[in-house]
């Protein structure tokens, strides 16, 4: 990837989780990542990389004090949207019926942050480039490809990230996609929409990540080893064969190996 994400492009992905190092760990091992506890004036946060290229951030749970959340969050993905102008949209999230979880902030001179809710209840971030653009790297064996958004009211987020975000939405025609719909961006899917009933009750609407992987099953395996769990075993679809797996603090993630375009 080089230069900046369009607007509304999801552009990074960063993980909260109890045992940062643990993590760290798991996913370098299961994808080839490279990375290390970062420094204290960044909290610790950890910037994984790929070919040297950046591809996720890996963060302990802490509050802002820097003490132990009690109780610890759930281990979590979340998926970033690209914006040239966080306040404004910030701005525009209650009254298209979303809320603001944290506001605009800036993070040292990489760029501008904020974290909201859609009004369906999935939390996704913003995020405003500075001198850091976002994923180095997507599309490749342990990179980003796909971000996903599974929620109880398809047309309600639909058209609430429409109106936030230089966005459209539309049904894939994708052959065996039925009901699925397409997040684009300048007419280019960019991500999904999928309906919350697809999966097990319980389930709260929530965006999350797909790695594109070289063998899925191998990985699935891999995962398995490293104390992971599989939430869906490997099978076949419309665009390739993918399983979706959860690390061994919960964190809930898809592989994918896409099928090459004909």
């Amino acid at each position: 990837m080089n230069g900046p994400y369009k607007p509304g492009t999801p552009c990074w992905i960063d993980l909260m989780v109890p045992d940062q190092q643990a993590a760290i760990d798991f996913y370098s091992d299961l994808l080839g990542w490279q990375g290390e506890v970062g420094p204290p004036e960044t909290g610790g946060y950890a910037v994984c990389t790929l070919k040297g290229k950046p591809v996720a951030g890996i963060m302990k749970a802490m509050n802002p004090d820097g003490t132990v959340p009690d109780p610890m969050p759930p281990t979590v993905w979340t998926t970033y949207l690209s914006t040239d102008d966080i306040d404004s949209t910030v701005s525009s999230v209650n009254s298209a019926g979303g809320s603001v979880m944290m506001g605009p902030m800036d993070v040292m001179d990489l760029g501008r942050m904020a974290v909201i809710t859609d009004p369906t209840g999935a939390v996704v971030g913003l995020w405003q480039a500075r001198s850091f653009d976002g994923a180095g790297i997507a599309n490749e064996h342990g990179a980003l490809i796909w971000n996903e958004l599974t929620t109880g009211d398809v047309p309600a987020a639909s058209s609430f990230y429409s109106s936030i975000l230089s966005v459209t939405t539309a049904r894939s025609e994708m052959p065996g996609a039925d009901g699925y719909v397409e997040y684009k961006v300048d007419g280019r899917a960019v991500g999904g929409i999928m309906d919350l009933s697809k999966l097990p009750s319980g389930v709260p609407p929530h965006w999350q990540p797909y790695f594109s992987v070289d063998n899925v099953d191998e990985v699935q395996a891999a995962a398995v080893r490293a104390g992971g769990t599989v939430l869906s075993p490997a099978f076949d679809m419309v665009a390739g064969r993918m399983a979706v797996l959860a690390d061994p603090q919960g964190g809930t993630f898809s592989v994918i190996t896409p099928k090459a375009p004909e």
